[in-house]
């Protein structure tokens, strides 16, 4: 894949660029270590100080910024706006929190006596050069959301993002850098993906994060654990939207319509299928399949687009294949299903319903704005019908039952339960999943804490 930005809107190349040659990444890695030799060094008091003017530029190029998101990757341009800010809220949080989190840990004075110590305490440090493989479709969050918490631990980093986002990419280094930052803390490397083995197999860099696919997943996994370094992956999701007898169908509906096509539905955390009590089914699937319908599809950077494009042509066509297939296997259209007529990679808002085990969407990940409807009998059933799929990354349900709050927080497999909203992530509370969804967790205490070394310090008596 080329690297340039082609805008979904409209199938137009607006620029190009040439990748790293092995000279260049050479120096960058080099620059990199050298780096990291001094930040981790730095106080904590300096680092927030740095992230905090990092955030400050970042609110304030968040109009800028906001329409370059927009023209790579196709999301409205409000939405792209509104992920500039939940960046620079992250980076804040990270700034005011990361002293406290990564404070020395004091062994209790028993437990030090018995391992005949006068005392024991457990220190976090950084690892070093971390290499960030980062996808397209919220170019600043998922950024982000690696790079705070690991300079505020000490650690420097390498981020090569998706090819399809590159001015993005090259903000992100020069936001840094403009902070005041050292030459070297975060750097930018554009490269093919065919670059990346080289790169982690590096021993200047000591770990890597990849959000994206699961097959991206497996390939940085196993060339990370062939050098025996740390990684966190965060990859795909079908997340479930359990809807129960007590809950407000109204409400339930319409976030269900925000939770499916944010960021043109192109989002690992979207809720993917929704799987409605029987009791209930009737009046949500005609609430909700309404309003899908009611969405205004267009031009992203216009300010009254609900839904942008998808962003690259294989994604539109991957999309395609899997409603057709649905289809193909008796599912019922109850809106959208088809590709509108002009420029662009477009996909109408889509609604499937009579969903079976045997057609793909039902196991693969939709990435895009379409539904899947699903009935349950019962509470057993509900849980059944989410927990068959490979991932495991968020859920969401909704009840005002708090023995079936209980059932679903046990038995639902994923790495969140979010009842009566939709799933988001927030600075301080940890993000990751289950299953082919991945594995580690970013963000809060959990996340700055991945890509450090948990040192266990004792002092003899």
């Amino acid at each position: 894949m080329p690297i340039a930005t082609v805008n979904p809107a409209t199938g137009e190349t607006l620029k190009t660029y040439d990748a790293l040659g092995d000279a260049e990444i050479e120096h960058r890695l080099a620059t990199a270590e050298a780096a990291f030799r001094a930040h981790r060094t730095t106080s904590f008091e300096e680092r927030a100080r740095l992230m905090h003017r990092a955030a400050d530029l970042l609110e304030s190029d968040a109009p800028e910024i906001g329409r370059t998101m927009t023209v790579e990757m196709g999301k409205p341009v409000k939405q792209a706006r509104a992920e500039a800010a939940k960046c620079a809220k992250a980076m804040r949080w990270y700034a005011d929190h990361a002293e406290e989190l990564l404070a020395d840990e004091e062994g209790a004075k028993n437990d030090a006596e018995d391992s005949g110590a006068s005392r024991v305490l457990v220190r976090y440090r950084p690892l070093g050069p971390v290499l960030a493989v980062m996808p397209w479709n919220f170019p600043l969050w998922q950024v982000i959301r690696f790079a705070a918490p690991a300079l505020m631990a000490g650690n420097v980093g390498l981020l090569k993002h998706a090819s399809n986002v590159p001015q993005t990419a090259l903000y992100l280094e020069d936001l840094f850098r403009r902070a005041g930052f050292a030459e070297g803390c975060f750097q930018t490397l554009l490269v093919g993906s065919g670059a990346i083995e080289d790169i982690l197999r590096d021993p200047r860099i000591k770990a890597a994060t990849l959000t994206g696919s699961e097959p991206a997943g497996r390939a940085v996994a196993s060339v990370a654990g062939d050098e025996v370094k740390k990684t966190v992956l965060e990859l795909g999701g079908s997340d479930p939207y359990v809807v129960m007898p007590s809950a407000d169908i109204d409400k339930a509906a319409k976030t269900a319509v925000t939770a499916r096509v944010q960021n043109n539905g192109q989002s690992c955390i979207a809720a993917k299928r929704f799987i409605v009590h029987t009791d209930v089914f009737d009046a949500f699937a005609e609430r909700f399949t309404e309003a899908m319908k009611a969405l205004t599809v267009g031009d992203p950077l216009d300010e009254g687009s609900d839904v942008g494009p998808i962003a690259t042509e294989q994604g539109r066509d991957d999309l395609v294949e899997l409603v057709d297939d649905a289809v193909e296997g008796g599912a019922t259209v109850l809106c959208g299903g088809e590709r509108p007529d002009g420029d662009g990679w477009y996909y109408l808002p889509t609604v499937l319903a009579d969903i079976t085990p045997e057609m793909r969407i039902h196991h693969e990940e939709a990435f895009g704005p379409v539904a899947t409807l699903y009935r349950a009998a019962d509470l057993d059933e509900a849980v059944a019908i989410a927990n068959d799929t490979p991932f495991g990354l968020s859920s969401n349900v909704w009840t005002r039952d708090e023995a079936e709050t209980d059932r679903f927080v046990r038995d639902l497999e994923a790495g969140g339960v979010f009842f009566n909203g939709m799933t988001a992530s927030h600075p301080a509370f940890p993000f990751g999943g289950v299953k082919r969804s991945g594995y580690g967790r970013e963000l809060s205490g959990h996340g700055i804490r991945e890509f450090c070394n948990i040192t266990t310090v004792w002092h003899g008596a």
